[in-house]
């Protein structure tokens, strides 16, 4: 049976409630995006949690252009990811909050000294970056073990793609079965199932009437296990390093 070395950790709403936080700084930007294409169409961020949970702002734009007929040159998809970047990050660096009872797991994990810890994100670096360092994570994921689906591969992608954790992997020198991820979203599982990776499932930041839905999304997209509370976590891994 192969040693569980390393875990892997999705940001936005797994380590950081980011999620609500970003999306608000989306709708504005896409809202101001579909009014000046005359789109009739009008986002929260609410709607575009339940539609794009898991893309980042990349994936989300190009996913909008084939649905509803927007249409973005290169240089202004550009300036549209940069300036969304910025407003999530003031928003995150004013508000952002760890997700509840995370804290303590990483004390103990930093402590234990058993694991390898990496943050594998779709999000831009920049905002990764940002997100844990406003609540004090950085102390256990140095930079360089810090991986952007939007900024650390060759070509930008998005979870599902499996790229960013097929790459993280290669960059720590680890195989998939010496991993476990950490995820909220399907995107985000899916992603990590598609590695070859063992995925356990969290869905703490839902609200109540969603987490027998989300738990099923995560299980069909190939989460091993799903957790509610941070709480739960060293026994769901003790289960995974059974497997």
């Amino acid at each position: 049976m192969p040693q569980i070395t390393t875990l892997l950790f999705d940001c936005d709403n797994t380590l950081v409630l980011s999620e609500e936080l970003a999306f608000a700084a989306c709708a504005e930007i896409i809202n101001g995006i579909c009014k000046g294409q005359q789109v009739d169409k009008t986002f929260t961020g609410e709607s575009l949690i339940s539609e794009f949970v898991g893309q980042n702002f990349r994936g989300m734009l190009g996913s909008l252009q084939q649905r509803y007929g927007i249409k973005l040159t290169p240089e202004e998809l550009e300036h549209y990811v940069t300036a969304e970047e910025d407003a999530v990050i003031a928003k995150i660096k004013a508000e952002g909050r760890p997700c509840v009872g995370v804290m303590d797991q990483l004390d103990k994990l930093q402590a234990e000294g058993k694991y390898k810890l990496a943050v594998v994100s779709s999000s831009a670096k920049r905002r990764v970056l940002a997100s844990i360092e406003k609540v004090d994570q950085s102390k256990y994921f140095p930079e360089d073990d810090v991986f952007s689906a939007a900024t650390s591969l060759p070509t930008p992608t998005s979870k599902p793609d499996p790229a960013i954790y097929i790459h993280s992997m290669k960059v720590l020198g680890k195989k998939a079965e010496e991993c476990v991820a950490i995820e909220d979203s399907k995107s985000g599982t899916s992603s990590g199932f598609r590695a070859g990776i063992k995925v356990l499932g969290y869905t703490g930041p839902y609200p109540a009437d969603k987490k027998a839905e989300m738990t099923q999304v995560l299980k069909d997209a190939g989460a091993v296990l799903v957790m509610d509370d941070w709480s739960e976590f060293p026994a769901a891994l003790a289960k995974i390093e059974a497997m």
